[in-house]
């Protein structure tokens, strides 16, 4: 989506990828940006946690878009992109609160810690180690 801020006297267009992904990918004058706003909720007042995305070479045409999970993503976690579970931290009959770590993702040989998105309590685990996943697969379900 594209947005117009304005901030004191200054406009910055602005273009916001997905807001369900981790990291949530925004577009300011050219540079790219990941954002990371469960970071910033778990301090106080704190900012959402902007990291610059290194200059990167044209895009890789894709054969075909990643399926889309059915049903309601709302009670799950999704894979925010596509790799390899490298480790699961939660499992079935967890109660697990907001930006706790549920599993790392291994993605291009950088690990990612995937956060749960809300609190509540682990009702299905989808994933194994080692196992490959694609962007928005359904990796965990909370049963409320």
């Amino acid at each position: 989506m594209k947005l117009t801020i304005k901030i004191n006297e200054s406009s910055y267009d602005v273009e916001v990828g997905d807001v369900n992904a981790r990291p949530i990918m925004a577009t300011l004058h050219g540079e790219s940006y990941e954002v990371w706003p469960e970071e910033a909720a778990l301090e106080t007042a704190a900012p959402a946690v902007v990291k610059p995305v290194e200059a990167r070479a044209a895009p890789v045409a894709r054969s075909a878009p990643a399926a889309q999970p059915s049903g309601d993503v709302s009670k799950a976690i999704t894979a925010p992109i596509p790799g390899v579970i490298f480790s699961i931290s939660a499992k079935i009959g967890d109660s697990i609160s907001f930006g706790q770590e549920v599993c790392v993702l291994e993605a291009m040989k950088m690990k990612n810690s995937i956060k749960a998105t809300r609190a509540g309590k682990i009702s299905v685990v989808k994933i194994n180690t080692g196992d490959h996943v694609q962007h928005g697969q359904i990796l965990f379900e909370f049963s409320d």
